[in-house]
């Protein structure tokens, strides 16, 4: 279908842009406002818009975890989020988790246990990590959680507890060993 403006795009005439909107995100505690394909997602916003470039783009597909993200609290693979479904949305990306030149504890952890090799699944591994933290803080229960926990009591994050958190993050390096001894070095 041809636009007024001669491209299928409408770029050049915003009113012939109907499949645009524009959306406010509030990224790493900055307001952003943008106006997007609704076809664009979270991680293209953050990679491409943003010069966001700590979240990977690893399988696309939501598989592999490094675009992880953390979305209004809760972690979330952004490859597979809409940006045009999360107007309003708080997103902290892993640049978002250092305090100024302070790193985030879980970012040291990563550093001090030598948790990474190649560090490509590094940034979601780090916001994955912090994003179960606070899950198991609030008594979401996983697949390995103690059958007989009192609902909504906060999950004991044990090996076995944190690998199974954290199986939706994959590091083809295999530095999982280390990845669960840094986790277990921040958690409670």
């Amino acid at each position: 279908m041809e636009h007024a403006s001669g491209r299928e795009d409408g770029a050049g005439n915003p009113e012939a842009a109907p499949h645009c909107s524009t959306l406010t995100l509030h990224i790493n505690g900055t307001e952003r406002t943008l106006s997007l394909d609704h076809r664009t997602t979270v991680l293209d916003v953050l990679r491409e818009h943003l010069g966001l470039t700590g979240a990977k783009k690893g399988c696309d597909h939501g598989q592999c975890g490094a675009c992880t993200v953390i979305v209004d609290g809760r972690r979330a693979n952004s490859c597979l989020l809409l940006a045009v479904a999360h107007d309003g949305a708080a997103i902290t990306t892993v640049e978002g988790l250092a305090d100024g030149d302070g790193l985030h504890p879980m970012q040291e952890a990563f550093l001090a246990r030598d948790a990474l090799q190649c560090g490509y699944c590094t940034p979601g591994q780090i916001c994955s990590a912090v994003g179960m933290l606070d899950e198991a803080a609030d008594g979401f229960p996983s697949h390995a959680t103690e059958a007989g926990r009192p609902a909504a009591a906060p999950a004991r994050l044990t090996a076995p507890e944190i690998r199974e958190r954290m199986s939706g993050n994959l590091c083809r390096c295999g530095a999982y060993p280390r990845i669960v001894e840094a986790i277990q070095d921040v958690a409670p």
